[in-house]
Order: C-alpha cells, then sequence, then structure tokens
C-alpha cells in the first residue's frame, strides 16, 4: 500500500513539473493576411510566458472627403512593437493541446506608429496623418496544420496624432481601437 500511495504521489508531482514548463518559442516569424492589410511579424522569446513581437506592413484604410468628392481605399505602412503575455500555455498543455508556434490566447500592449512615408490608393496626393498609438489588447492565436495560424484580438487605448491638421481643432488625442482577424503563415 506505501509503495502505491508513493507511485501516485511521484507521478502527480511529476505530471506538475511538466505542466510548469510550457513556454513560448525562441522565435517565431511569419506573416499574416487580414481584411485591413498585411504584415511581417517576428516574436522573440522574453520569459517563459511573454514574448516581444516586432511588426512591419501595410494597414489598409478608407477614406472620404465631401469637399473633394473623393472617397477610396488605402495602405499605409506601420510599424509596430508589442510584448504578448500567453497565460494560458501551461492550461494548454496539462490538457494536451498545441502550444506550438505561439497559440493561445494573449495580453498585449499594441504599440503601433503610422510614418506619413507613402500611401498605395486610387487617389493621387492623399497624405497619411502621422500618429502613434497604445492599445492594451486581448486575443488568440490558434494553429491550423504545421505552418498557418488564424489570430484575433481586440483593444481600446490611446492614439496621438503627431501633426496638427485644421480639422482637429487643435487636440491630438484620441481614442484608439485594435480590431483584427489575421490568417498567416509560420516560417
Amino acid at each position: 500500500m506505501k509503495k502505491t500511495v508513493l507511485i501516485i504521489i511521484m507521478l502527480l508531482s511529476v505530471k506538475s513539473v511538466q505542466s510548469q514548463n510550457a513556454s513560448v518559442e525562441n522565435s517565431v516569424s511569419g506573416i499574416q493576411v487580414g481584411l485591413l492589410g498585411l504584415w511581417y511579424h517576428n516574436e522573440i522569446k522574453l520569459t517563459n510566458l511573454i514574448a516581444l513581437r516586432a511588426e512591419i506592413g501595410l494597414d489598409a484604410g478608407l477614406y472620404g472627403s465631401s469637399i473633394n468628392d473623393i472617397d477610396g481605399f488605402l495602405l499605409a505602412p506601420v510599424l509596430r512593437l508589442e510584448p504578448r503575455w500567453y497565460y494560458n500555455l501551461n492550461k494548454r498543455e496539462r490538457k494536451s493541446k498545441r502550444i506550438d508556434g505561439n497559440t493561445g490566447n494573449f495580453f498585449s500592449l499594441n504599440i503601433s506608429y503610422h510614418p506619413d512615408i507613402f500611401t498605395i490608393s486610387e487617389e493621387d496626393n492623399i497624405n497619411l496623418i502621422s500618429d502613434i498609438s497604445f492599445i492594451p489588447t486581448w486575443g488568440i492565436r490558434r494553429s491550423i496544420g504545421e505552418h498557418f495560424n488564424f489570430e484575433t484580438g481586440i483593444g481600446i487605448g490611446y492614439i496621438r496624432y503627431l501633426e496638427n491638421p485644421s480639422f482637429f481643432d487643435n487636440d491630438r488625442n484620441d481614442v484608439g481601437v485594435n480590431l483584427h482577424l489575421r490568417i498567416g503563415y509560420r516560417f
């Protein structure tokens, strides 16, 4: 009886030790496409549950002007830095769910910068108002097969316009929203 209890205790302690070893990957790179753009990203491991995501891409947007009677679709460059805390990796591993490619739920601080370098649009001379935003975000990433994944997230935060166009009445601060749905390929 003592041997049986000792073996059960040892097995339970080994399982609990294994469940604490879940970790983000050292480096994850890939491309993602969504309804609102195209991005290349790389995530680097900072701790077992925290990764730093760097991203460069093209954010999509709609524009319109009743004064000039123009409207359309544009793509503008974005640089993004995003620390992510993957908070449920241990739980996913205990339930024998995938955690490869940093598959899991996360909280992040999405820091985005839109420079006014260029825009891709049907209209000529469309300028972007440069901005920087800080948006706390909740999201999930799930793997599909070996290389594909999908990701969604939602957040609300702060945006600061770096230029002062006349229609802002000198107020450069605003509410920023991060709502994304992406499908990606992991290298």
